[in-house]
Parts: structure tokens; C-alpha cells; sequence
């Protein structure tokens, strides 16, 4: 019985930061756009090239006489 002296007080500080963590992120606009995100990720980009390995560029292919 004795335990609930202490975790009362702890419950009670993370939900005051738990309800200020949440009122940050309403002014913060992080609620304001809710669908399109979710809608961003089902369209194809055509002008978007894939994504090359950049050690292709640097490094000189190489020759096959070499052997192994």
C-alpha cells in the first residue's frame, strides 16, 4: 500500500507530460494535414530516376583478363 505514496505522483507527472507532449504537437501543426501524406506514398513519380550506387561512378570497372 505504501508503493502507491510513490507511483500516484510519478502517474500523475507523466501524464501531465504526456498531455503537454501532445498540446506541443497541435500548435506545431503536426495534425493538420492528414490525408495527404497517406496519399503521397500511391503515386508514381516518373521524373524521379533510381537511385545509382555512388561507388559506380568513382571506382573503374574491371578488366577481365584478371584472374582470380
Amino acid at each position: 500500500m505504501s508503493v502507491l505514496i510513490y507511483l500516484v505522483p510519478v502517474s500523475l507527472i507523466l501524464l501531465g507530460l504526456a498531455f503537454w507532449a501532445f498540446w506541443w504537437a497541435v500548435k506545431r501543426g503536426q495534425f493538420d494535414n492528414l490525408d495527404t501524406p497517406a496519399i503521397d506514398i500511391l503515386t508514381s513519380d516518373e521524373r524521379e530516376t533510381p537511385l545509382r550506387d555512388p561507388r559506380q561512378a568513382v571506382m573503374p570497372k574491371e578488366s577481365s583478363d584478371r584472374a582470380d
